[in-house]
């Protein structure tokens, strides 16, 4: 390995150390403890991981220069397996961040973790694309070595600037979640679009097979959706002409939405395929129950 490159890695682990805590929660109903990676998202205490990290409401976080405090959790969203802890400190060094949609195939990156207990590790690789759904990043694939104890934790670029957080290991790829995901799980009320529904995951049958739609559960009264005429029973099979092929690309589409857009659903009732226009309306994200 040339010394530049060597050396620039070197100065590209440190600074992400910096930002990086370690999390330990105890798994619920007694099932142990879950381990995993955080990143400082603000200098206040809030640190961002995975959902599948922050298991419990509490938690011990372990900071970069090896105290350990206490956190809570504040935010949950296990479609997206985000979790958000406000930690017992302040004063902390912030991670930078560049937004993933900036990304392309064969751009170097780097994770850092705390993979099979080596705290701080840096992984090195390339990114094999983006997932998208109308045009929002959806996940980052990266050809990197990911191992538990890497959940949670930054995935950046060349430039050390965070993109995403790693969650998963899919056919021998890297996953990671986008910055963009996790900005919008952090946006304040009133600047996040709704739809006025409670969905839940379903397949619908039609002449192709099976696919995989949402169940309208409940219609808020007054709301956008039940102006437009939607009800309970109706199955959501896409938006904008944008079927769905993953739980999560629901909110990837409100993600890249804004309170006043409009959008075109189309929704499986009584055997056949309606469509409604809905104004989406400033509210909390929508909710996605999880079976």
């Amino acid at each position: 390995m040339p010394l530049e490159l060597d050396g620039a890695l070197h100065e590209l682990g440190d600074a992400l150390r910096r930002v990086t805590v370690q999390v330990r929660a105890r798994a619920p109903r007694g099932r142990g403890e879950a381990g995993g990676a955080g990143v400082v998202w603000r200098e206040d205490g809030l640190v961002i991981t995975n959902a599948h990290v922050a298991r419990a409401e509490r938690a011990v976080v372990v900071l970069p220069d090896g105290r350990s405090v206490a956190a809570r959790r504040m935010a949950l969203d296990a479609v997206r397996d985000l979790a958000a802890l406000r930690l017992d400190a302040s004063g902390l060094e912030a991670a930078p961040r560049r937004p993933a949609a900036l990304l392309r195939p064969g751009d170097v990156v780097v994770a850092l973790g705390h993979p099979l207990g080596w705290v701080g590790a840096l992984g090195f690789g390339v990114v094999h694309g983006l997932d998208r759904f109308r045009g929002a990043p959806r996940l980052i694939r990266a050809d990197i070595r990911l191992a538990p104890g890497n959940s949670g934790g930054p995935l950046a670029d060349a430039a050390g600037a965070v993109v995403g957080l790693n969650a998963m290991v899919v056919s021998g790829l890297g996953v990671a979640v986008p910055v963009e995901a996790v900005e919008r799980f952090l946006a304040p009320p009133g600047t996040r679009p709704m739809l006025g529904l409670s969905l839940r995951p379903a397949l619908a049958r039609g002449p192709g097979g099976d696919r995989l739609a949402f169940l309208v559960t409940a219609v808020r009264r007054g709301g956008p959706a039940a102006r437009a005429g939607i009800r309970p029973g109706d199955a959501l099979l896409g938006i904008d002409g944008n079927g769905f092929t993953a739980e999560i690309d629901l909110g990837v589409a409100l993600e890249g939405a804004a309170p006043g857009v409009v959008m075109e659903l189309e929704l499986a009732r009584n055997g056949g395929i309606t469509r409604r226009e809905v104004r989406l309306e400033a509210e909390a994200a929508l909710e996605v129950a999880v079976a």
